[in-house]
């Protein structure tokens, strides 16, 4: 394997998500984060969770599961009893679109303690979806996260 095929598979996610989701997603109600548009890397299969404003902080990561493409009145069909999320809510988010996305959370490992990306990162913005890090940042964002832990 290449080092280039390596450092891909090393790719991880960073998602923003709103604090109230943020605490359902921990809670386990939320076990689908829906999204309007999917990250392009097939490899990456780490998601770091970005709590938005006001905590501004990365508390907890999870892998990639089964990622389910469909009309937005499918998603809900399929997934609304582990949505963590109000119909209203749901459908008020995907309003404009015919097609949405649904990521399956797998092996959720909260942060013992929240990190603060502007500390790892130099000249960090909050996505205002998603954004890609990369090797070594991710590898980086690991190791902070297992020292705390220990």
């Amino acid at each position: 394997m290449s080092y280039s095929q390596r450092r891909a598979e090393l790719t991880g996610i960073v998602l923003s998500i709103k604090p109230k989701y943020v605490k359902e997603i921990l809670s386990g109600a939320k076990q689908y984060e829906f999204r309007k548009q999917i990250f392009k890397n097939d490899s990456a299969k780490t998601v770091f969770i970005y709590s938005s404003s006001p905590q501004k902080k990365i508390v907890a990561c999870f892998r990639v599961g089964k990622i389910v493409e469909g009309h937005p009145d499918f998603l809900w069909e399929q997934f609304w009893d582990v949505s963590g999320i109000s119909e209203q809510e749901f459908f008020e988010y995907f309003s404009d679109r015919v097609t949405g996305y649904a990521i399956r959370i797998e092996d959720l490992e909260p942060f013992p303690e929240p990190v603060d990306p502007h500390v790892m990162f130099e000249r960090f913005v909050a996505p205002q979806s998603f954004c890609y890090v990369d090797y070594p940042y991710n590898n980086q964002l690991l190791r902070i996260v297992n020292s705390i832990s220990s």
